[in-house]
């Protein structure tokens, strides 16, 4: 996005293959598939915010301002000197803030916005030095830090030129060393609109000899209906590529981005989403906390933190912070433990079976839980035998619904609820525990069930 709206919306407005797990040993964040990835194997979906810190650097308040607001990622824009450039200093302390406030940090280099159609942006490939100049600062944080290497690096002005361009600072990065997972936004100001990176992303996903890059699409008033949002993402959804949200805006009006159906799209599909931004914006149409104060946050600020699909809901904390942390390669939900400000109520205390010799034991526990919605996690562990698999079953008393669920396969009858292993958690040795999760509903009263466990 760039720092005026409606620039950036006039802009835009002009006008079959699968991926595995890489081979080699990937070093932090990494993409497996379509997902995003720990090294731990913990799958990591963004859920968070954009924050203008190189026209606002003094602002550094704003990183536990938003994670307080229940973000996950922060996406930071930095400068190699279009605008004051942030300075390897800088940027380690824009590192050291977003894991002191256990965020995810994506650092992207703003310089290259609308490249080849504004005069003023930057090549990729001095993006690419830009970055080459902070790898000091840069190494040893993979686990934290995602590469962005270039905003929105094409504007509408020959497009096509996206392709070789990316692919090449996506060499370049390699060549140099960097060990992150990288991220490239699409050309058009980041919105595709003439499809060039939909039609290439194979080409620049296969330049990367790590096999480690997430694609980015911005999402403004190009996608200002549910088919154009659909539409886009069924397409890397069916090619296997890897894709996160990297910007987006709000409806304010009946032209901007449908951004109802891009949040329940997002969280049906597991992606991530980052939107724009936190303060700051010259049009303050955007901002989500008006004058940088969370404590008075705008409509849109309102939407994206506190409402359904919001972040507030379905953010989850990366465990190379501590959080919960499943066995290696089990997928995991994008789902905040912590409990919305309407919550009423504390977290309801867990219930658990005991294990026979051969058998298994479940705890089942609420982890958050808000007016209407509550997040439960459930432990399996593995009796004094081995196991192949397991049944988990119980009977909610107080109406309480299923409504998604991850790493285990959940199914309802009324208030009968039977959840059964993934096809990569049921077997476990001795004494081995796994565990699943799901969000639900309640109304009245949010009682713990209990749990029956059998193995097989």
């Amino acid at each position: 996005m760039k720092k005026t709206l409606g620039a950036a919306i006039l802009a835009a407005l002009i006008p079959l293959f699968f991926f595995v797990q890489p081979a080699y040993a990937a070093t932090g964040l990494h993409v497996s598939g379509t997902d995003i990835v720990e090294a731990n194997g913990q799958k990591f979906v963004m859920r968070g915010v954009n924050h203008m810190h190189t026209w606002y650097a003094g602002q550094t308040q704003s990183f536990a301002d938003i994670k307080a607001a229940g973000a996950n990622t922060v996406r930071v824009v930095l400068s190699g000197g279009r605008w004051t450039a942030n300075t390897a200093a800088d940027v380690q302390n824009v590192i050291d803030l977003c894991k002191a406030n256990k965020l995810i940090c994506v650092l992207e280099n703003h310089d290259t916005t609308g490249y080849g159609e504004d005069a003023a942006a930057y090549t990729l490939d001095q993006a690419v030095n830009y970055w080459v100049g902070l790898k000091s600062v840069l190494t040893g944080q993979e686990d934290y830090v995602v590469i962005n290497i270039g905003n929105e690096p094409i504007g509408n002005t020959n497009p096509g030129q996206w392709t070789a361009a990316t692919a090449a600072a996506i060499q370049k990065m390699r060549s140099n060393g960097f060990q992150h997972l990288l991220m490239v936004d699409g050309p058009n100001w980041g919105q595709d609109w003439q499809y060039t990176m939909r039609d290439n992303a194979q080409v620049v996903l296969d330049a990367d000899s790590q096999h480690n890059t997430v694609l980015s699409i911005h999402m403004y008033a190009v996608f200002n209906t549910s088919t154009s949002i659909v539409n886009y993402l069924d397409t890397f959804k069916n090619n296997g590529w890897p894709l996160v949200i990297g910007e987006f805006g709000w409806r304010f009006d009946s032209s901007q981005v449908d951004h109802e159906t891009l949040l329940s799209e997002a969280v049906a599909r597991d992606l991530g989403y980052l939107g724009w931004s936190w303060a700051g914006n010259t049009d303050p149409i955007l901002d989500m906390a008006v004058g940088f104060d969370p404590d008075n946050l705008s409509t849109w600020g309102e939407r994206i933190f506190n409402g359904a699909n919001g972040i507030k809901a379905t953010a989850r904390e990366a465990s190379i912070f501590g959080g919960v942390t499943p066995s290696p390669s089990s997928p995991s939900p994008s789902v905040s433990s912590s409990p919305s400000p309407s919550a009423s109520t504390s977290p309801s205390p867990s219930a658990s079976t005991p294990p026979s010799s051969a058998g298994c034991a479940a705890v089942y526990a609420v982890t958050g839980q808000w007016q209407g919605g509550f997040q439960a996690d459930v432990k399996v562990t593995a009796g004094t035998a081995a196991i192949n698999g397991w049944t988990l079953t119980w009977t909610f008393a107080n109406g309480q619904k299923v409504s998604n669920a991850w790493s285990a396969d959940v199914t309802s009858s009324g208030p009968a609820v039977t959840a059964r292993n993934a096809s990569w958690n049921g077997k476990l040795a001795a004494g081995a525990t796994t565990s699943f999760g799901f969000l639900g509903s309640w109304t009245g009263t949010n009682a713990v069930p209990a749990v029956t466990c059998t193995a097989s």
